[in-house]
């Protein structure tokens, strides 16, 4: 795990997946804020803590992580963290006016008691934002080195905040520009483990080269304009925004 936030940790700020999943949520956070600047917000699942910037300009924002070395890299970065699991928050109900989290319930067993709990934490009327990873068809080394429990369709992942009782306002794709290429990478890390190829962590972590890299910057950052007006019919990723009533 350690190795895993490491190397996070030195592609959050230029790859161009986490560079394209800003520009596509922080719109949709800076949304729910509506201009407001001292809402009590809390990151559940916050790793290295990075995303925790996306939520500090709109109040006071906390994270929690189960992971010792992940809660450690995020407090060493100056951000206030918990070490909790998701499923069962050390946090007050109806103390919060956004939950977030990003990422992580494809890796959570239990992922409707982490919903009913960020459920639980949040005000009424306060807003749950979630990403996570879309379509078993992209299970690919990736999957087996964060050991993914599950991937969702649009209509798993708005089933699933539903059931916490939770009002779905917007369940859509994101990375749409890049699916066919991470499609191609993640069957190609099949077929070759197939063959003896053994599971590299690194794989989709590590940012690709400049030039491609700036080339896929540009196509993500075009998706994350245009999906403001016009809901892509697939990508590697789904957006959920929920709302408690």
């Amino acid at each position: 795990m350690d190795d895993l936030l490491a190397l996070t940790g030195r592609a959050q700020a230029t790859h161009f997946w986490f560079r394209g999943f800003r520009q596509f949520v922080t719109p949709v956070i800076a949304g729910l804020a509506s201009g407001r600047a001292g809402l009590r917000l809390v990151d559940c699942g916050c790793g290295t803590g990075h995303n925790l910037q996306l939520l500090c300009p709109y109040g006071r924002a906390i994270g929690l992580d189960l992971s010792q070395s992940g809660s450690a890299h995020a407090q060493a970065a100056g951000w206030t963290v918990l070490r909790a699991d998701v499923t069962s928050l050390p946090l007050a109900s109806n103390a919060f006016d956004m939950a977030t989290s990003f990422d992580v319930l494809q890796c959570v067993e239990a992922d409707e008691a982490a919903v009913r709990e960020m459920a639980r934490i949040v005000k009424p009327g306060g807003a749950i934002v979630l990403t996570v990873a879309a379509l078993d068809v992209l299970r690919g080394d990736h999957a087996e080195v964060w050991q993914e429990v599950r991937r969702y369709t649009p209509a798993t992942a708005r089933r699933l905040v539903e059931s916490a009782g939770l009002r779905a306002e917007r369940v859509s794709f994101m990375f749409a520009s890049v699916f066919p290429l991470i499609a191609f990478v993640r069957l190609t890390q099949r077929l070759t483990r197939k063959l003896g190829r053994a599971v590299r962590a690194d794989t989709d972590i590590s940012t690709p080269a400049r030039p491609l890299n700036l080339v896929l910057t540009a196509l993500v950052s075009a998706e994350a304009a245009l999906v403001r007006r016009v809901p892509m019919p697939i990508g590697s990723s789904v957006l959920v925004v929920a709302r408690k009533a």
